[in-house]
């Protein structure tokens, strides 16, 4: 009979004694936890992320409840792996050892980051997150615009994210004179015509249509992205040209959103359908690393930033800035706003999210009323609360004199150590607040203000904030705008923005000439032929 050591090798041989001996070297670690808000002890629904020491990524599941798991890559550290929980308990099994666990529930909450060594058998975790803010406390609610998370999904990460509002683009489009019922990317399935209500405060607009336009016949030819948000009917209308889809939805209350400013198409879209809303914070920022380093058109020079393939993140929201800056200097009225295309990029829903001032408890039409009129602001993290002579933003001071004087007042609130606010008037750093913080009882940051502003012409004014965190990553809040008429000092653009504009519009029209149609083409040189307009006025 051979020796049992010529049988087996060695690390065989150990397992086997192992068995014999009763230890089952496989046996799994049983995770069971729960989130809780610190304050209350309450169960709170979060989203929550586990990775094991070999730096793979784990899901847990929700017992009793509903668990969405999210898995997007962009490059190598642009990834977003999580698992949305509602507020009940969780359950992870998966190998004993170290894991690293991290809980964040929107904005309003402090992100915990535990370290648990799980053992074989049964290790229980309990989660408390400390809210830092209350913003419906305060009259302010949230929302994404920009959405592709499915309605079976969006009940669990809206509460997940606590985003009071969502605009799932359930019609996608993405081939030029097609349908949005044909919508190569649509999401299917019955779509309802009336507000979903998850709660009293957390509800989906579900009937929204994005043209995304990539191709024209068979030929690849990107023109861009607009939106379409809060319609009724289901539109039965190909794109380009696109004005007569918006006058459509304009007779169903829609607004109507920009995406990118640096698509072929966007510099049309604003004068030719009047555009409502301008995305400050879009779906390229995002809560893991800035990406997208060369994307479609490059920023003029007159701006002072990097061009492609140099981009920074920085580069990215200032080009954002700038050139809504620029539109704004023409006398469009864009409000901000803010959307992450969660579903399609490594974000998670809500990341960026614009907050919405009501008077009153929530109330989804008033909170369309009060995003229509732009009493808002933009955040990716730090709280930004600011008003002239009282006033939200969004207002507008008519009769105004020239000389006259304003004071803004207002707070920064943030979950880490806080810079400076800087006022913008018509595109210019007009001055800079330096920060004086104070650290509240709950461990954030409250930095308080109070500026006088002189408006000497028609004017707008802003108030942007900007925070640079670990790894010289920034988050950002910026208001909305405020308006100021001084009786025979209209509000001008700078040449060199209007002439931005008008190459834009030149350069499209060469490129698109002998592809699109002649009603689509019409288009650009109408949205030319104001731009022109208003050159024979810029300063």
């Amino acid at each position: 009979m051979p020796d049992i050591l010529d049988m087996f090798p060695v690390r065989v041989l150990i397992v086997l004694l192992f068995v014999a001996g009763g230890v089952q070297a496989a046996d799994p670690a049983v995770l069971i936890g729960q989130i809780v808000d610190a304050q209350t002890g309450e169960p709170i629904p979060a989203r929550i992320y586990v990775e094991d020491a070999a730096g793979n990524w784990l899901h847990p599941e929700s017992t009793g409840g509903s668990a969405v798991r999210y898995q997007k890559r962009r490059a190598e550290k642009s990834v977003e792996i999580h698992t949305s929980l509602s507020e009940h308990p969780f359950r992870l099994v998966t190998q004993p050892g170290l894991v690293t666990i991290t809980v964040e529930r929107g904005k309003e909450y402090f992100s915990l980051t535990n370290k648990v060594a799980l053992k074989p058998g049964e290790n229980r975790v309990r989660l408390e997150l400390r809210r830092w803010i209350n913003m419906a406390e305060r009259g302010w609610y949230s929302g994404d615009t920009h959405v592709h998370r499915t309605l079976d999904e969006l009940p669990n990460l809206i509460l997940a994210e606590d985003l009071n509002v969502t605009f799932p683009l359930v019609y996608w489009v993405t081939r030029a004179y097609e349908q949005p019922t044909t919508g190569n990317k649509n999401l299917g399935g019955a779509i309802p015509d009336q507000l979903i209500k998850v709660d009293d405060t957390h509800v989906i607009w579900p009937r929204n249509t994005e043209y995304e336009i990539f191709s024209v016949g068979r030929k690849r030819h990107m023109l861009g992205a607009v939106f379409f948000l809060n319609h009724r009917s289901v539109f039965k209308i190909g794109a380009p040209p696109i004005e007569p889809v918006a006058i459509r939805a304009r007779a169903e209350g829609s607004l109507l959103e920009l995406d990118k400013h640096n698509w072929p198409w966007s510099m049309m879209i604003v004068p030719v359908l009047n555009v409502d809303l301008y995305e400050l914070s879009n779906n390229h920022v995002w809560r893991t690393e800035f990406a997208f380093k060369d994307w479609s058109l490059d920023a003029p020079e007159y701006m002072g930033l990097n061009q492609q393939p140099n981009w920074t993140e920085r580069d990215w929201l200032f080009y954002g800035f700038k050139n809504y800056y620029a539109l704004l200097n023409c006398g469009f009225n864009l409000r901000p706003t803010a959307g992450n295309a969660s579903g399609v990029h490594p974000v998670p829903l809500g990341f960026g999210r614009v907050y919405v001032k009501l008077e009153k408890d929530f109330d989804y039409d008033q909170w369309i009323h009060g995003l229509s009129a732009g009493r808002s602001f933009v955040t990716t993290g730090p709280m930004l609360f600011a008003t002239i002579k009282g006033q939200d933003p969004g207002y507008r001071f008519d009769k105004v004199k020239s000389g006259q004087k304003f004071r803004i007042a207002g707070e920064v609130i943030s979950d880490h150590p806080p810079g400076g606010v800087e006022i913008i008037r018509n595109g210019r750093v007009l001055s800079m607040i330096a920060s004086q913080a104070e650290r509240r009882a709950d461990g954030s940051y409250r930095f308080r203000f109070d500026h006088e502003v002189e408006i000497e012409e028609s004017s707008w004014v802003a108030l942007r904030y900007l925070e640079t965190r670990a790894g010289g990553r920034i988050r950002f809040a910026h208001s909305g705008i405020f308006h100021f008429h001084v009786e025979g000092k209209p509000l001008r653009a700078r040449k060199e923005e209007v002439q931005f504009l008008i190459q834009r519009m030149e350069e499209q029209l060469k490129r698109s000439k002998g592809v699109l149609k002649p009603d689509a083409i019409a288009e650009y040189e109408e949205a030319l032929a104001v731009y022109r307009r208003i050159a024979a006025t810029a300063r």
